[in-house]
């Protein structure tokens, strides 16, 4: 009779545990999102006309994996979003990205939250769902969990 409680008791924490997500702690309060327009098309340039780093950086945000020497690289406001494939918070926050538009100049970077351990210890990071906005020397400016609130909006509400 023991033995059955105690599994039974082992099965209702494994279940809680897993309809929970992946982690609690400290949530960013995004009330109020940003609203954000869709980019204009640039005018096409004459012929021979260099291109102007006002045009560069006028260009759609993007949504791109992390690699070495991606902060230094790209121009622009720089966010890196600590995902784990197997958290159900960070699945729904990466498809809330995937299906909106990101703010011209921002670019956001996904980082595998188990094997970047370097940069999770650079930025203090310990819960998935993390989001860290960098200058362009890699220097932290903000940082906050969108744990509660896993929406593209939330994360750029969140900028510094």
């Amino acid at each position: 009779m023991m033995t059955r409680t105690t599994i039974a008791a082992g099965a209702a924490l494994a279940l809680m545990i897993g309809l929970g997500g992946c982690s609690t702690g400290a949530v960013v309060n995004a009330e109020a999102p940003i609203a954000t327009a869709p980019a204009a098309e640039p005018e096409p340039t004459p012929e021979g006309d260099a291109t102007t780093d006002a045009e560069t950086t006028s260009a759609p945000g993007d949504y791109l994996d992390y690699y070495d020497g991606a902060i230094a690289e790209t121009p622009g406001l720089k966010v890196l979003f600590f995902h784990a494939s197997w958290c159900p918070k960070c699945r729904a926050l990466d498809e809330d990205i995937e299906a909106n538009a990101i703010p011209t100049g921002m670019t956001i970077f996904k980082v595998d939250f188990d094997t970047a351990t370097d940069l999770r210890q650079q930025y203090g990071v310990t819960l998935q769902t993390t989001i860290v906005y960098v200058d362009d020397d890699g220097e932290l400016l903000t940082k906050g969990v969108l744990y509660e609130n896993t929406t593209l909006d939330a994360l750029i509400a969140a900028a510094p």
